[in-house]
């Protein structure tokens, strides 16, 4: 099951379905195109995601869940340049506030290689493997071929 939830997570950049969540704030566009919208918790997904595939979700609830990881994870499609991103987490949610309300970035919803990563990543940490064998694997697939990483610090 965890494969075939790998191979969804890496085929819907390509696919359009329509979905839905529950939310009610308005949406804010970043100079790049991408889309903030805060919900009052990360039980609550943001209605940019409305449309996407319920994988998309599913994925975008996971990295919610998964900030830790995320956090030591960089991105490799050159989100740290464009849009000043400092690691994967920042391709899916942009802030936290303190009463846990979330500001959910669409970027990733754009992304294949911001998808591909927190997806590897989170289902490696449930298989048990370390965040610096996680963070090495990932270092190693995408170093060459893709964007320059996001500043993410060493582990």
């Amino acid at each position: 099951m965890k494969k075939l939830f790998l191979i969804g997570i890496l085929l819907i950049s390509a696919v359009v379905s329509g979905c839905s969540s529950d939310h009610s704030n308005e949406a804010e566009h970043t100079a790049m195109g991408d889309i903030r919208e805060e919900t009052s918790s990360s039980s609550t997904l943001p209605g940019f995601l409305d449309d996407k595939p319920e994988d998309m979700q599913v994925l975008y609830t996971a990295v919610a869940q998964h900030k830790d990881l995320l956090e030591q994870m960089p991105c490799y499609c050159g989100c740290g340049d464009s849009v000043g991103h400092m690691n994967n987490y920042d391709c899916f949610i942009h802030d936290e506030g303190d009463n846990g309300e979330v500001v959910w970035d669409s970027h990733a919803t754009k992304c294949g290689v911001c998808l591909e990563i927190a997806a590897k990543s989170i289902l490696d940490a449930r298989d048990g493997k370390s965040i610096k064998d996680i963070r090495q694997h990932i270092d190693e697939i995408y170093q060459n071929g893709y964007g320059e990483p996001t500043p993410t610090p060493d582990i």
